[in-house]
């Protein structure tokens, strides 16, 4: 299954919050991908936040690993998430779909 997670910062961070967790949060989530655990990710450009394409059986799974990143540990982000699949109606372009 893929999750779509889309992260959102719940206040603005001072220079001293982003120097103090920055440094956790961007290995910690190079580790994901390299994992296999985020598949893609984006920056938002309509405010901060993440965007990851995520590999996970349940969005349960996807919101727990979410829940473990140093930005949502220390109370600045929280997300949403959307599960996604292929696109269905596609196949009716298929003879005999």
């Amino acid at each position: 299954m893929k999750v779509m997670a889309i992260g959102s910062l719940t206040q603005p961070l001072t220079p001293e919050q982003r120097a103090e967790v920055m440094p956790k949060e961007v290995p910690h989530t190079l580790k994901l991908y390299l994992d296999g655990k985020v598949d893609q990710f984006w920056f938002r450009q309509d405010q901060p936040g993440p965007i990851f394409l995520m590999n996970a059986e349940t969005v349960e799974q996807a919101k727990a690993t979410t829940d473990q990143m140093p930005l949502v540990i220390a109370g600045y982000a929280t997300y949403t998430f959307i599960p996604v699949g292929p696109l269905a109606p596609l196949g009716m372009l298929i003879a005999g779909k």
